[in-house]
């Protein structure tokens, strides 16, 4: 057995790893626990390794650095492959006022840890620490330590314990989560919220909003009485999918060349802004009316995994002309796209299909929907995109003010790669799609590995830290999350701001998911997601940026 106390007692790699996966493991079993509505998370695996550490872990620091550095890219590549798709459609409808109110919480407490740190001398390390962990965001841990690492090779007479910001982002950050929440408690008192009225105002928004509307058109305008479904395609196809015709109680699949005769009525999907255009165009519309389908008419739903037909328009693909068959919905990256002749179909999108039933099977090998070629990872675009994020995060940019130049860095470059990828979706024949369990598996994985590194790398100095005044960074931490939370919060109610989206964009201004946790328990709508999405992908980016910028300014 002497091995193993050998083993424990070095510092090489193998130890090192087996320190950094017992971290991850104790860490995330720590996270589940909750008290009350609350739970540390993935923060778990930050304070297993500070213990672990405070009781002697050792390990190789090479190691550790180089297992940190990768999970913080892993992580923040993930994100920004997942944010991508949706991240300019954002700032459409209320995503603009929503990323302005995040802006002013963002802002609001970077300029709080400036004047912290001039008044109360607070040390520029600590006080970047201490912000991170305050908003709760640890890609902009990880950008601030690469941004003293480079301080420290370049200035190595007067290189900076970075350790410190490891300990100051844990102090900050267990009432960073508190504050969150603190917040919209008391924002919810003082205005007398009752979360039933709403809930029922937010769900009577969405009678306004710019979505999909099953709608059945009674064609009264005579001039399209022997026109082929191809004609009338022409000058709808932004505006209405036919999913089938009802001919004297019969239901006929709307190939291109069929002709509409008086009295055909129309089964399709439109946007509900195009209502009024239908109207004018065909005749009668009624939304939200659904006939069964029947006879040897079906619905099927497949994926598209067939990697030939990806980035194909719907005119080029062709499926409407070919079989008595239409796609009548895509659904991508958790939206409901209106299927035009224009509409390009990607790897990973979900589509709706009406049709005869005997052809289906030929659809479904045509489009491929296979578990196996979904559940595959896309290895060689991960890593192209990774390299070019980094390429892209070491070039050095001159801010006016700053001792040395900025950069996106390992954290910012690959973020800003990954969510253009993502928004872009292909380029030629490369598609950058990532099935939602791979992306999972990549961004846990990740911030694990990052976590445990930074606890392991600040545990050995922690408590003496604490004693020796670290836990006034607490209250510094407070400051910076509640203030700002607060007062936008506040100014967001005033401003006729429906509750729930209000928690939402709290949330995600800090980037907090254990607080999107506690405001999904509110109700059961999609009104706090949904405006936790519409500010994340500005916030990330935002959050890595100015946590490098705060040392650099500080330094």
């Amino acid at each position: 057995m002497d091995f193993i106390v050998d083993l424990f007692s070095g510092n090489g790699l193998a130890t090192t790893l087996i320190y950094i996966c017992i971290t991850g493991f104790v860490g995330v079993m720590l996270g589940k626990l909750s008290i009350g509505k609350i739970k540390l998370g993935i923060a778990g695996v930050l304070f297993t390794g500070i213990i672990l550490a405070h009781f002697g872990a050792r390990f190789n620091g090479d190691m550790l650095h180089f297992a940190q550095e990768f999970g913080l890219i892993l992580f923040v590549y993930a994100i920004g492959i997942d944010v991508g798709p949706r991240f300019f459609s954002t700032f459409k409808s209320d995503g603009l006022l929503l990323n302005i109110f995040a802006l002013c919480i963002i802002f609001g407490g970077f300029g709080i840890a400036i004047a912290i740190h001039y008044l109360f001398n607070v040390p520029a390390e600590v006080i970047t620490g201490v912000m991170c962990g305050a908003v709760t965001n640890t890609p902009g841990l990880g950008a601030a330590k690469q941004v003293v690492s480079d301080f420290n090779a370049a200035n190595p007479s007067m290189a900076i314990d970075d350790s410190m910001l490891g300990s100051g982002y844990a102090m900050a950050y267990p009432l960073g989560v508190i504050g969150i929440i603190l917040s919209m408690i008391l924002i919810k008192a003082f205005f007398r919220i009752r979360i039933p009225k709403e809930v029922d105002d937010y769900n009577e928004s969405l009678g306004a909003g710019n979505k999909l509307e099953s709608v059945v058109v009674k064609i009264t305008n005579q001039n399209l009485f022997g026109k082929t479904i191809d004609h009338i395609v022409s000058f709808v196809d932004k505006e209405l999918v036919f999913s089938r015709i009802e001919r004297k109680g019969e239901f006929l699949v709307p190939t291109a060349d069929f002709v509409i005769e008086e009295g055909d009525i129309v089964h399709g999907v439109s946007d509900d802004n195009n209502i009024e255009n239908l109207r004018i165009k065909l005749g009668n519309v009624e939304v939200g009316q659904k006939a069964e389908i029947d006879g040897d008419l079906v619905m099927r739903r497949f994926m598209i995994t067939n990697h030939k037909i990806a980035g194909m328009t719907l005119e080029q693909l062709g499926i409407f002309r070919r079989y008595a068959a239409n796609i009548t919905r895509i659904y991508r990256a958790g939206f409901e796209v209106l299927p035009t002749k224009r509409t390009t179909i990607e790897v990973g999108d979900a589509v709706r299909v009406v049709g005869k039933k005997e052809i289906m099977p030929q659809i479904k090998a045509e489009l491929g929907d296979s578990i196996s070629e979904w559940s595959h990872p896309n290895i060689i675009p991960l890593f192209m995109g990774i390299a070019l994020g980094l390429l892209v995060g070491s070039i050095p940019f001159f801010i006016p003010g700053l001792p040395a130049p900025a950069k996106l860095g390992l954290a910012g470059g690959p973020l800003l790669i990954a969510i253009l990828l993502g928004w872009k979706g292909r380029i030629g024949d490369m598609t950058f799609y990532m099935n939602s369990g791979a992306n999972m598996m990549l961004r846990e994985m990740g911030i694990v590995l990052f976590l445990a590194c930074v606890g392991l790398g600040a545990g050995a100095k922690f408590v003496e830290t604490f004693l020796n005044g670290g836990y006034m960074w607490v209250a510094y931490g407070f400051a910076i999350t509640f203030i700002p939370l607060i007062i936008v919060g506040t100014v967001a109610r005033i401003m006729k701001i429906n509750y729930l989206k209000i928690c939402g964009f709290m949330a995600g201004s800090m980037t907090d998911p254990p607080a999107l946790e506690y405001a999904n328990g509110l109700s059961a709508t999609h009104a706090q997601s949904t405006a936790y999405a519409a500010v994340y992908p500005l916030t990330m980016f935002l959050r890595i940026l100015l946590g490098q910028t705060l040392v650099l300014i500080l330094l």
